[in-house]
């Protein structure tokens, strides 16, 4: 007699097991963003009271925590408002191959190249709000800045996307649905969209500050910059789901830490 089949996995264990390679790969992010941080904040890794590996384990140990906890929530609050993590999802839960006529990578990349472009343009013109830098970044040569660059960019698509898209977006879009006890419509996910950049923008003000201190142009130039990224990442993350909102946000990050610095336009 054949055995009967096993009952599919709950739904919470498909997102727990969903939010454990995330909070994973978060951790990953973490250590790999280590020597972009050493090249931008010198004086205050030089004044690390504990080993920087020690430093980099704990780090990493809190982020598989948190950033998986957050991942966890995150995926649950979004199968109500159609949002979520299709390609994870197709992998290791429907063990199918994704959708990708949908979801379109290339696309998805072509606009994430397009938002670093954007902030590149921008940049000269915002750059002029900015008063002399009271701690410069460490003096490193192109190539290693780009491989700092390049490492860093892991940490953008993942750990940030992970954070502001699956948890902080889909928490809008999930509360406001709640609280009408209706489907959310285009409005409410574009609002989430524009909280998320917002906030995006305002994670970038520590690093900003450790440069140049915290004026209202260096404010209003993180805001800016970081918000036309973030706006773009959060459509992706709308429209074609949190992998395709990874992808565009890599590969912005590529063309400003990566390229810019090959070709001699450095800027924090």
């Amino acid at each position: 007699m054949n055995a009967a089949p096993a009952p599919a996995a709950p739904r919470g264990v498909d997102d727990l097991k969903l939010a454990a390679v995330w909070g994973v790969l978060a951790a990953l992010a973490v250590v790999a963003l280590m020597p972009y941080l050493a090249q931008t904040m010198p004086e205050r890794f030089a004044r690390l009271p504990v080993p920087l590996g020690l430093v980099m384990v704990l780090q990493a140990l809190q982020t598989v925590v948190l950033i998986g906890a957050m991942a966890w929530l995150g995926l649950r609050m979004g199968h109500r408002v159609g949002l979520g993590s299709p390609v994870l999802r197709a992998w290791l839960v429907d063990r199918t191959p994704p959708d990708w006529t949908r979801l379109r990578p290339a696309t998805s990349a072509l606009l994430g190249v397009g938002a670093g472009l954007a902030i590149v343009a921008l940049s000269p013109l915002a750059d002029r709000w900015l008063p002399p830098m009271a701690h410069p970044p460490a003096h490193v040569d192109a190539q290693a800045s780009a491989i700092n660059g390049a490492l860093a960019s892991f940490y953008g698509g993942i750990a940030e996307e992970l954070q502001l898209r699956l948890f902080l977006m889909t928490l809008l879009v999930w509360g406001v649905a709640r609280l009408r006890r209706a489907v959310p419509g285009a409005g409410v996910y574009w609002a989430a969209i524009l909280v998320a950049a917002l906030l995006f923008g305002a994670g970038h003000l520590p690093t900003a500050a450790q440069v140049w201190g915290l004026t209202p142009g260096v404010v209003a130039r993180t805001l800016l910059l970081n918000g036309v990224g973030g706006v773009v990442f959060g459509w992706l993350y709308w429209r074609r789901g949190l992998e395709m909102a990874m992808l565009g946000h890599f590969c912005a990050d590529l063309v400003l830490h990566v390229a810019m610095p090959l070709i001699g336009l450095v800027r924090p």
